[in-house]
């Protein structure tokens, strides 16, 4: 038996209807295609939006380093905005291969201390990480000799 489709049910359900007779099953058919393109179509954009959102509302983010170039085991002061230890729960220097995680000696919302790892002398990114994903930001520190 054929099932009416009226304006009173959700999209979702017409991606469920049971089979359809007659003139009715080449519009199922066309509705069921458009069902599969909507869920193949959407399912990525909902995978992407919460990170977006989340990223969106207060996110971490580093906006300078005082001094702008040190020596290993330095202390420097990294500044910028939601850096709390409930945001951001390690900071690397970021080379374009690895990622050296320095020692945090303080922390607070606008700023975090840490000590310069052991690295090679040159032009590194400031790194936070946040949950199991490590972020490079577009601040850089130079190591000096």
């Amino acid at each position: 038996m054929a099932q009416a489709i009226s304006g009173k049910h959700h999209w979702g359900e017409f991606c469920r209807l049971g089979s359809i007779s007659g003139k009715a099953s080449r519009r199922h058919d066309a509705l069921l295609a458009v069902c599969r393109w909507a869920l193949v179509a959407l399912i990525p954009i909902l995978l992407v939006l919460p990170p977006a959102l989340v990223l969106a509302q207060g996110a971490p983010r580093v906006t300078s380093v005082d001094p702008a170039s040190g020596k290993v085991n330095d202390t420097i002061a990294i500044t910028g905005e939601s850096l709390g230890r409930s945001s951001v729960s390690a900071v690397f220097l970021s080379d374009d291969k690895l990622d050296y995680k320095a020692s945090i000696t303080d922390q607070s919302a606008t700023k975090i201390v840490i000590k310069v790892p052991q690295v090679k002398p040159g032009e590194y990114h400031v790194s936070i990480q946040m949950g199991p994903a490590i972020y490079i930001q577009p601040v850089v520190f130079t190591v000096q000799r």
